[in-house]
């Protein structure tokens, strides 16, 4: 499943890695592109395994806000 998760807050390269990598080791997470410009992460992921809050939590828990 592939979702899009608007993100605020992200404005350099190391923005951009805390939240890949924030969401690229939750298990069932296969892929995590970060759109700084447009302020958005497409995720795509397995929602057997994973679901969007625990995606939000790590997005949040790096420092960035998630709008839905």
């Amino acid at each position: 499943m592939e979702k899009t998760l608007n993100v605020q807050g992200m404005s350099c390269g190391h923005c951009k890695m805390s939240v890949e990598n924030a969401l690229n080791n939750l298990n069932g997470v296969s892929e995590a592109v970060v759109k700084l410009e447009a302020g958005k992460v497409d995720v795509s992921f397995d929602e057997s395994k994973v679901n969007v809050e625990t995606m939000k939590d790590a997005i949040e828990e790096q420092g960035y806000d998630v709008v839905a």
